[in-house]
């Protein structure tokens, strides 16, 4: 069986500096905001090329605290990408607003900058980009638009850790980066975990007062917080496999390398751009009989993923408040299946993966 993630294999390679780390931690007794975070702080943002890191307790909080330093007025619209992840837009509500769908460039599967001036009205305030699958937006038209626009601009990282664009690390373009450390990341810990990136010394220092039930002393609280800090635990894991998150998105690379010089034409193909620097948290091709290519690669031995299967404009939760029709989402959602890529793979499995596909189109 090739499976799509194993997260006991996937971290094999740093269970022996997880138990000393843990250790560690145990016996420091300072167990919430301690020197586990802030160091692991200092070198995230130290790795993306950032002022500061400051982090929460999960990748949906990260955005929603992003919005919620900004302080804009209630029902404020933002910008989103019709087809990104719920927690995308479920940010946005929480945080009193309005996400308004701007659908992808169907080659890339990013927002397309061209189209979202059209979506601007005079109550936009803000514009919410995500890096899918670990592809870096197209972001010099997009920080053109919000320096027009004079918009604030939130860079949803969850699943870019690494990516460049143009040389330069994603998370550092907007007023923020925001991250998710979820386990099956390219950066992944063993829980849940967030972080938000920033060049802005008053936005930093807002978010962790946010985080932090809106304490910058202890006991003394200046504005309505939550409880949303990366735990300690988990940022001592993130440190470890920090310093193996070049060598593991270039395994990645190589593996998708292996994807795209194998499978046949008749799959659509994550585009590549000599200005990106990709780092694969998935390798999604397209068809049309993407249910069918599924179920006869599980029936023989090969577990695939659907990133994402619904698209957020048709999920019943968002009834009558992001329901309008978004064509081009909705066809990605309906053909894209995500093949396994993890860090443990070989290239033995993807090239074995690569024959039973193209041993189904030949078939087919």
């Amino acid at each position: 069986m090739i499976e799509f993630e194993n997260l006991a294999r996937l971290n094999a390679p740093f269970f022996r500096e997880y138990h000393e780390r843990f250790k560690q931690i145990l016996e420091s007794g300072w167990f919430i905001l301690g020197d586990e975070v802030r160091q692991f702080e200092q070198e995230f943002a130290q790795y993306c090329g950032s002022a500061y890191t400051i982090g929460v307790a999960n990748g949906l909080e990260s955005l929603f605290l992003a919005l919620k330093a900004f302080n804009l007025p209630e029902g404020s619209e933002v910008i989103v990408p019709s087809n990104t992840y719920i927690a995308t837009i479920l940010s946005v509500l929480q945080a009193g607003m309005v996400p308004v769908p701007v659908e992808p460039d169907p080659r890339t599967c990013n927002i397309d900058p061209e189209r979202i001036e059209a979506r601007i009205t005079p109550r936009t305030k803000a514009v919410m980009v995500v890096h899918l699958y670990g592809k870096a937006c197209d972001m010099d038209p997009v920080l053109d638009i919000c320096r027009r626009r004079g918009l604030r601009l939130v860079e949803d990282c969850a699943r870019a850790h690494g990516a460049r664009y143009r040389g330069r690390r994603v998370g550092t373009f907007g007023d923020f980066g925001a991250w998710s450390f979820y386990p099956t990341k390219n950066l992944g810990c063993l829980g849940d975990g967030g972080a938000l990136t920033t060049e802005d010394p008053v936005l930093a220092e807002r978010v962790r007062m946010l985080r932090n039930y809106g304490s910058r002393v202890k006991y003394h609280n200046e504005v309505i917080g939550l409880n949303s800090r990366l735990d300690e635990i988990q940022a001592g894991f993130l440190r470890v496999k920090l310093r193996r998150l070049d060598e593991i998105n270039e395994h990645k690379r190589s593996l998708a390398e292996i994807y795209r010089s194998r499978l046949g034409p008749g799959f659509i193909l994550p585009a590549v751009d000599s200005e990106l620097y990709d780092v694969y948290h998935i390798f999604n091709i397209r068809h049309e009989r993407r249910d069918a290519l599924r179920e006869w690669l599980l029936a023989r031995g090969v577990k695939t993923e659907i990133h994402y299967p619904v698209s957020p404009n048709r999920q019943p939760a968002l009834k009558g408040i992001m329901d309008e029709d978004c064509p081009i989402s909705e066809r990605i959602h309906a053909t894209t299946l995500s093949l396994p890529i993890s860090y443990y793979h070989t290239p033995e499995d993807i090239e074995k993966v690569c024959d039973l596909i193209n041993q189904w189109e030949a078939e087919n």
